[in-house]
Order: structure tokens, then sequence, then C-alpha cells
């Protein structure tokens, strides 16, 4: 994330902080010349003592990208690796980009890949778009605070980061970094995701998730902030117990938070026994105590909790059709009464009824 970080200062950060928080002209200049000499302090003699004066010095956060610091690096009171200004910067890098990779990639799979057939769904929410942005836009700023301590933490040097393949253990490291990152994820993730199921912190935490019977891809990100957070604390411990290559973490934290998308939009592309798409998912968000995985049904399978997706929804003409709903309608509220207790969701098509009457 240190390469992030150095791209938004450069680009915009610097001029903020600079306004924000100006140096004196004092420590602009110092800052500039131990720059320029490469010395990381600054001596001020006042008779026959030196006092060290601390100053910011550039260091590229790659080998394979760096942008030179313009003036403005230099005329803030918060140098770059303060850690106050380091603790913000994450935390708005993270919820501005958060939000617009949500609202962004959300839209075009709502406008492209959703079937907009799913809105007559009798389990569809009257007014569940704009509840799944609301409640997403609720969550993120507190999943980003808790989000960026992780990443500040990684920027202060405590994780396992490399930068160029000859720091990886071995040469097929670089490429095994994948899988083995998809599989620790993935079996953490269905062990945290399973214990939120727990009746005691079912309610107070996971429930505002399992509010969309029949998810959009905005319901995506439509979490209770600490469930946001506490699904995706495996991606932020590989990094502290395994070497990951920077730009493959970013990358990875960016399929991420596409895939959380891509399993909520209710297109059944993926009828495989391995990967756990959005069918696999429509099935737990129906079904509640099932497919509890992320990526794959591998942990499903051995932790007993798999549900293979009918092969109706695989179908056009049958994966929206009234016997498949009514069957699904059934055995859902079933599950619902006994997970939840009385259903407080107020549904579309029960509105649509009273209209009609």
């Amino acid at each position: 994330m240190d390469i992030v970080l150095e791209i938004v200062d450069t680009l915009a950060l610097d001029r903020i902080y600079s306004a924000v928080l100006p140096a004196s002209p004092s420590s602009y200049l110092s800052q500039k010349f131990n720059n320029l000499t490469t010395s990381t302090f600054s001596s001020v003699r006042d008779g026959a003592v030196a006092t060290p004066q601390y100053t910011y010095i550039y260091e590229p956060a790659s080998k394979f990208i760096s942008l030179n610091p313009t003036q403005w690096a230099y005329s803030s009171s918060l140098p770059r690796d303060n850690v106050y200004r380091q603790a913000i910067s994450l935390f708005l890098v993270v919820w501005v980009f958060g939000l617009l990779l949500y609202f962004i990639c959300a839209t075009l799979s709502y406008v492209f890949i959703f079937d907009k057939t799913t809105v007559n769904h009798p389990k569809y929410l009257k007014n569940q778009v704009r509840l799944e942005i609301a409640q997403a836009n609720k969550a993120m700023p507190g999943m980003a605070i808790l989000t960026a301590a992780c990443m500040l933490a990684e920027v202060r040097g405590y994780s396992k980061l490399y930068d160029v393949a000859e720091d990886a253990p071995f040469s097929l490291y670089n490429w095994l970094q994948f899988p083995f990152f998809i599989l620790f994820t993935d079996f953490l993730i269905y062990w945290i995701h399973r214990g939120l199921h727990h009746p005691r912190v079912y309610k107070t935490l996971h429930k505002p998730h399992h509010k969309w019977i029949m998810p959009t891809p905005y319901a995506s990100h439509a979490f209770h902030p600490l469930d946001g957070f506490a699904q995706s604390i495996p991606y932020h411990l590989f990094p502290f117990m395994f070497p990951l290559q920077k730009f493959a973490y970013i990358a990875l934290f960016a399929f991420i938070n596409i895939w959380t998308i891509f399993i909520h939009d209710g297109e059944y592309y993926a009828n495989s026994a391995l990967i756990n798409g959005a069918a696999c998912h429509t099935m737990h968000h129906l079904f509640f105590s099932c497919n509890y995985g992320q990526f794959t049904t591998l942990w499903d399978r051995l932790g007993g909790s798999y549900r293979k997706p009918n092969d109706e929804l695989f179908k056009r003409e049958t994966k929206m059709g009234k016997k498949e709903w009514e069957r699904q309608t059934k055995e859902m509220e079933k599950i619902q009464l006994e997970v939840e207790g009385a259903d407080d969701r107020s549904y579309a098509a029960s509105e649509d009824v009273k209209k009609s009457q």
C-alpha cells in the first residue's frame, strides 16, 4: 500500500496537507536541503551543543515505479512518513477508492449483468437497491478505519511484503503466492463467516447483510461495518504471515472487492463443483446455513455445509419461473423463521398485492 500512498501523495495529498498544515519556512528549507544531501538530520548549533532535527527523506516505495516529490512534499508540518498523516491518508484512500470501486463495478454489473427479472421475485425487497446502497455507505467509513489500521502496520514495515521477484523465498513462489493466497483466505473466511451465523452474533452483526434474500450487486458491500471487516481479516493477515509481492497485494485487494460484487450479481455462469459463484452464494442468501465460502466450495464440502445450486438456476426458462420461486420461498420462510424469528422485511411483491386490492 506504500506504492498507492506515494502516488496519491504526489498527485493530491502533498498539496492538501501543505495547505491545511503548512511547514515553517525554516523547516521547509531544512527538508529540501536534507533531501538534496541525503542526510537524515540537520544540526542547529547553540554554542557547542548540536541538536538533531528530524526531516523527511524521500525513498521510492518500489523499484518499478517512483514519482519524484514536488515542492509540496516538503511544505507541510506533517511529513509523508508521519504516522498520524499516514493513518489519515490511508483511511481516505481506502474510503474514497472503496466507494469508487463499489459504485463503478456494482453499477456496471447491475446494468450489464444483473438479471432484472429478479426484481419480480417474491423475496425482493421494496426499494431494495436504495436500501443496499444506503447500508453500504453507512458501513464503508467504519470498514475503512479498521482496514487503514491494518494497512498502516504494513506501510510501517511490519509485514512480509516484498518488491522485486528476487526477494521471494524461491522463484516459483512469485506464481504460487496467488493460489496460496486464495486457499488461505478462503479457509479463514469460511470459518469466520460460519461463526457470524452463530445465534449470539448473527442478529447483531450479520443479519444486516442477510436482509437481502435476493441480492443485487449493490448488496456486495452492504454489511454491518464489523461484519464486513471481520470477513476481510484473512486478506490483511496473509502479508503479515507470508511473503507477498507489493503489486500482487494491490491487485488481489482489487480482485477481492470485484469478486464480492460478482457473487451478488444474480447471473449464474459458474455451474461448477469447485467455484463458489453467484449461484452458490444465492443459495446462501436464500437458505442461510450453507455455502459459507468466498471463492471455492472446498471448505463447505469438507465442513458439511455445501449445497449444490439447483439445475433450474442455470436454465433461463426455469431460473425465474413461478414454480422455482414458490419452492424457494416455501423453504426459505421455514428456515428464516428458525434463524431470525418474525420477518421484519418489507417485500415489493407484498406491496404490489396491497395496492391492487
